[in-house]
């Protein structure tokens, strides 16, 4: 996953605007995903990135992809939606990233500009030959735009694992076992059954705070809790496997960052039983929130599949949840 930890900072207020960049992740049928080659002479020159270019006055960032694609590789976007934005600063410039995912493509992409190109799987894209801007585009390809977030197993397994295996027929691909309060030996069964049932559905598991056990039972990464984040002073796992945090506010999305985190859930959004001591964000401030991480964010606090949305508009990879995706 993340190869190393997050390299934006926060521009100091009086720093001139950001440059506003737009890039194109363009997928074919065989779900490839193309890449070009930035020129000598350029900054990052060598490295491979998403087809895109500045975004120029007047004009919206769709638009400047519009026009950015047909003059780079000489197709013209169909159907696109937003995939994330970044802000990223470099030690010599800083720039706002917003990136389209694109499904449908009129012509076939050929170098108008004198740029290699190639396509490549996108389970296969290699953060080390890519901008590090460009890093959190690969993890927001892969990530699907529904967490789940299992309640705490009661005594009864079998019906535990009955839920699990309705919500992976529902669609769910991307799974957190949060089970707190089991000895070792009980929780290392369920998370085996658990990964079985996940990974047969072709989905993904993740383990609530225990890093101890991902590369013990082969799990595909851990969800560190706020708590762990304010003391990890680095990566627990490797970057083969995922490492999610939870946030609740900006300081701590910072400290994910840092650490080189793949991807936040941040809330509570809106008010939860589970959390009703705590102030909801509400969708304005998460907005504002997510518009400054350089990681994807998922929301998290009373979601519901119909939020999905409204989560979206506000710059989230997605949804995260208990009750409302289980």
């Amino acid at each position: 996953m993340n190869t190393a930890a997050a390299e934006a900072v926060a521009a100091p207020a009086s720093e001139a605007a950001p440059v506003h960049v737009v890039a194109a992740a363009l997928i074919d049928a065989d779900g490839r995903v193309l890449l070009a080659q930035r020129p000598e002479g350029k900054h990052l020159a060598g490295y491979w990135e998403f087809p895109g270019g500045k975004v120029e006055p007047g004009e919206t960032p769709l638009q400047a992809l519009q026009r950015e694609v047909i003059e780079e590789i000489g197709v013209r976007i169909g159907a696109a939606e937003p995939l994330i934005r970044i802000p990223w600063r470099y030690a010599s410039k800083h720039i706002l990233l917003d990136v389209y995912r694109v499904l449908a493509f009129d012509g076939e992409p050929h170098s108008c500009e004198g740029q290699a190109l190639k396509w490549v799987p996108a389970a296969a894209l290699d953060p080390a030959e890519m901008p590090p801007a460009d890093h959190p585009v690969i993890h927001a390809l892969a990530l699907p735009a529904q967490y789940l977030i299992t309640p705490e197993p009661d005594a009864d397994e079998t019906a535990f694992l009955a839920r699990l295996d309705a919500a992976l027929e529902r669609g769910v691909r991307l799974v957190q076992l949060r089970a707190k309060h089991r000895d070792d030996a009980t929780l290392r069964r369920l998370a085996a059954a658990c990964l079985a049932r996940v990974r047969t559905a072709g989905g993904q598991l993740l383990i609530n705070a225990r890093w101890d056990l991902v590369e013990e039972l082969d799990l595909d990464g851990v969800h560190l809790t706020a708590a762990q984040l304010a003391e990890f002073t680095e990566r627990p796992v490797s970057a083969r496997r995922w490492l999610a945090a939870s946030c609740h506010d900006a300081c701590e999305l910072t400290l994910a960052q840092a650490l080189g985190a793949d991807f936040a859930v941040l809330g509570p959004v809106a008010a939860t039983a589970s959390h009703a001591q705590c102030e909801p964000l509400g969708w304005d401030r998460f907005a504002t929130l997510c518009a400054a991480a350089t990681l994807p964010v998922y929301a998290l606090g009373g979601m519901r599949r119909e939020d999905l949305a409204a989560a979206l508009a506000a710059g989230a990879q997605g949804i995260a949840g208990i009750s409302g995706l289980g």
